[in-house]
C-alpha cells in the first residue's frame, strides 16, 4: 500500500472509534479533518497532546474542523483515556495498524536500548474533499496544536 501525500486524495477508510462510532472518511465530506497519531494512551506526551487538542476543541469546531486521535490502543483503553481527560473528540483504535500504515507513521524506535515498532507522533490535515493539505511528522508536543490550528485558520 502506498502512503498518502500532500495534495492528493486520502483513500477511503473505515475505523472504529470511541462512543461506538465508526469513522468513514467519505461521511466526513464537508468538514476539515485533523487526524493526530500518538504512541499510547496515558503516557505523558500523549496526555499533554490530547489535553492541548481538548483545550482548543472549540476553536477547531468554529473552523469547521473535526479532530480524531489515533493510536494502536484498544477501544476500552481509549474510552478510559477519553473519559479521564474529558476529550470532546473521538479516539480511533487501530490495533491492526491499517491507518498507521496508510499514513506511514510506523517506525522502528529505540526504547531503553531495545528496538521496538511504534507510532511516530504525526498529524494530518485533510480538507472538505478528502485532500491531504498538510502533514506534520516527528511532532514535538509543545506548541504543536497551536500550529495546526493556525494552519486550519489560514484555509
Amino acid at each position: 500500500m502506498t502512503a498518502i501525500r500532500e495534495g492528493y486524495e486520502v483513500p477511503e477508510f473505515l475505523a472504529k472509534a470511541t462512543g461506538g462510532r465508526e469513522v468513514k472518511l467519505s461521511e466526513l465530506r464537508g468538514y476539515r479533518v485533523v487526524l493526530y497519531f500518538y504512541p499510547r494512551d496515558n503516557t505523558p506526551g500523549c496526555t499533554t497532546e490530547g489535553e492541548d487538542f481538548r483545550d482548543h476543541f472549540k476553536a477547531f469546531a468554529k473552523a469547521n474542523t473535526i479532530i480524531f486521535g489515533v493510536s494502536r490502543d484498544t477501544l476500552a483503553s481509549h474510552e478510559t483515556f477519553k473519559a479521564k481527560f474529558e476529550c470532546p473528540f473521538e479516539l480511533i483504535a487501530d490495533p491492526d495498524e491499517a491507518l498507521c500504515l496508510l499514513f506511514d507513521v510506523m517506525r522502528q524506535k529505540n526504547r531503553y536500548g531495545k528496538k521496538v515498532w511504534g507510532i511516530e507522533r504525526s498529524t494530518f490535515l485533510i480538507d472538505e474533499n478528502a485532500i491531504l493539505l498538510k502533514e506534520w511528522r516527528k511532532v514535538k508536543v509543545s506548541g504543536h496544536v497551536e500550529e495546526v490550528l493556525a494552519a486550519v485558520k489560514i484555509l
